[in-house]
This record gives C-alpha cells, structure tokens and sequence, in this order.
C-alpha cells in the first residue's frame, strides 16, 4: 500500500493552512510528522483520512484518488486531537459502544486492543477518572479496533510518561 500527497493546497479563508505539501507513504513503515503548533500537521491528518477536502492536489492510495474513488481512506484507524469518549463509561464500554457501529467487532477484539496500548479491560473505573495518559491510550485503542491496514495517529504521546512511551513502542 503507499499513500501519495501530491501538490495539496488547502485555505481556510484567507489562512494557508497547507501549501504545495508532497509525500508519500508506505505501508510497514511508520512515519512521523514534525513542526511546530499550528504548522498544519493535523490538517494534514485530516486531508489524508478524507475528514477534510482540499483545495489543490491529490491524495491517491495506490492508483486510487480520495474523494474521486472513494470518500474516505478505506481501512484507516485514526484519532485527531481528542477523542470523543463518553467519561461516565469504563473504556471497555467506550469500545463496546463504537464496536457496535459497524457490528463487526467483538469483545475478544476489544479486549485485545486495550491489552495492547496497556490498559486493563476489566478496570471498573471510568473515564471520567482516567489519566490524561491512559484517555491517550484509549484514543490509540479505538483507532486499533477493526484491524485497520492505516493506523493515523495524531499526538500520539501526548500526556504519556516515559515509561508509557516505551510501552507503547513495544507494544505497537
């Protein structure tokens, strides 16, 4: 799989949110993007998953065009900024809630995606009383769900200890 951004331009009124941006992606490599707040990194994200249209360019997957070919980036996983979790639910319910929106998606499934980013799918607690870190996991876990073949994370260490972040590395 491989991911082209090909000459995309976007404006937001009379903002240049992205100008003339070229990349590209392989699958089975993970990539960062660096630079500073309000670079347009997660407009950039957001151009890529196919929430947001752009002005100029494309964005192919394969041989296919976003928005020509299909509407979305199909087989994505993603969180942006925060992720909209309801705080009076554990997380496994938080899971079990977005699971069913596809019907798709089991608990072994969702069990299994806490596991990994390192939470407990049993802990009784909930949101509300997570961590800023453990809510970060759990955003990284909900776009796990479904086995996505591209995972978009945007911040994904943000409000992870050190600790947490080698976890993380390990675990994904």
């Amino acid at each position: 799989m491989k991911i082209k951004v090909i000459d995309v331009s976007k404006k937001i009124k009379k903002n240049i949110i992205l100008d003339n941006i070229n990349l590209e992606f392989d699958s089975g490599k993970v990539y960062g993007l660096v630079g500073k707040n309000g670079s347009g990194k997660t407009m950039l994200l957001r151009a890529l998953s196919g929430l947001m249209h752009i002005d100029e360019g494309k964005i192919m997957l394969d041989d296919k065009i976003l928005h020509k070919d299909f509407p979305v980036m199909p087989g994505i996983g993603i969180t942006i900024e925060n992720a909209g979790l309801y705080p009076e639910f554990t997380g496994f319910n938080n899971l079990k809630i977005l699971a069913k929106i596809n019907n798709r998606i089991g608990n072994n499934e969702i069990r299994s995606a806490m596991e990994r980013v390192g939470l407990d799918p049993d802990d009784k607690r909930t949101v509300r009383k997570y961590s800023l870190g453990m809510k970060q996991r759990l955003g990284i876990a909900v776009a796990m769900l479904g086995d996505p073949r591209l995972l978009i994370l945007d911040e994904p260490l943000n409000g992870l200890d050190t600790q947490g972040i080698q976890d993380l590395e390990e675990r994904l």
